[in-house]
C-alpha cells in the first residue's frame, strides 16, 4: 500500500470513529479531550459533530492551522501527563477521548501511550469512549465501526 493510501484509510478511519463516538456518546455527561492538536483536523471535525460539547485540547505547542486554534482557556499547552492531573485536579470528566500523541516510531509511541494510559483514566466519565492509534492500557477495548479494519484504530471504553 502506497503512503498516499495509507493516509487516506487512517483519515478516513479517523473521521468514521469520530462519527461513531459522537452518536454513542450522545447519553453520556462529559467533555471532549482531543490529545495532540497537530494541525487542528481533528480538534476541528470535533467542533462539528459535538457542537455542544466543551473541547478540551492538550499538546505540547500550539503549532495548528489559525482557523483551528482553541479558545484559550481550553487549550492546555505542556506535556500530557500534567496537563491531565491538572484536568484531574479541575474535576472534569471526559465522555470521548481521542488520542493522537506521539513521537513517530512506533516503539517510543506504544510505550507512551502505556505510561499515559492510568493518567487519561483519572479524567474519563464511565463509560465513556477513547479513541486512540496506539494501544492502551487499563481499558475495555471495543469494537468500532465496521467501516474500519481491524487495528487501524483502537476503540476503548472506560
Amino acid at each position: 500500500m502506497s503512503r498516499l493510501d495509507s493516509m487516506l484509510r487512517r483519515l478516513s478511519a479517523q473521521r468514521d470513529g469520530l462519527n461513531w463516538a459522537a452518536s454513542e456518546i450522545a447519553p453520556l455527561v462529559g467533555d471532549v479531550l482531543d490529545l495532540g492538536l497537530g494541525n487542528g483536523r481533528t480538534y476541528d471535525h470535533l467542533r462539528e459533530v459535538l457542537p455542544e460539547r466543551r473541547i478540551w485540547v492538550i499538546d505540547r505547542v500550539l503549532q495548528c492551522h489559525p482557523s483551528c486554534v482553541p479558545p484559550e482557556q481550553d487549550f492546555l499547552e505542556g506535556e500530557a501527563e500534567p496537563m491531565l492531573a491538572r484536568l484531574a485536579d479541575q474535576g472534569a470528566r471526559i465522555a470521548l477521548a481521542h488520542y493522537d500523541l506521539g513521537f513517530g516510531v512506533k516503539d517510543q509511541d506504544v510505550a507512551e501511550a502505556a505510561r499515559l494510559s492510568p493518567h487519561l483514566a483519572r479524567v474519563m466519565a464511565p463509560g465513556g469512549l477513547i479513541i486512540s492509534g496506539q494501544p492502551l492500557v487499563g481499558f475495555t477495548q471495543i469494537a468500532g465501526p465496521q467501516s474500519i479494519a481491524p487495528d487501524r484504530y483502537l476503540f476503548y471504553r472506560a
